[in-house]
């Protein structure tokens, strides 16, 4: 259970709308990254397999391992990168709103 994000931000309010719940299968490769994305609703996730490093535009991160729950920012820029030695897989859920992204990648 959480109320904040990584970071300890408050998490929002739902939005409006019809609610969609999206159960998804993530593998990132060994020394891939993230783009800068930002979720408009709260995204969960949990560490399968690798290691993971979230973090922010101002240098703030976070080291996720195998088994460690991530509650992601929600309308915050942030991305990540596999930092382990295999590929990272992590389970995400989306609390999202019907008929909208649940990801919005940002310009570079």
């Amino acid at each position: 259970k959480a109320k904040t994000t990584w970071n300890g931000s408050l998490l929002p309010p739902y939005g409006s709308g019809t609610p969609e719940i999206s159960v998804v299968r993530v593998t990132i490769p060994v020394g891939a990254s993230l783009p800068m994305h930002v979720h408009p609703q709260a995204t969960a996730g949990v560490l399968l397999q690798g290691r993971l490093e979230v973090r922010t535009p101002e240098g703030v991160t976070r080291m996720v391992n195998p088994g460690d729950a991530v509650i992601e920012l929600v309308n915050e820029p942030h991305g990540g990168a596999n930092v382990g030695q295999e590929p990272a897989v992590i389970l995400v859920v989306y609390a999202g709103i019907e008929g909208q992204p649940v990801t919005q990648i940002l310009p570079e």
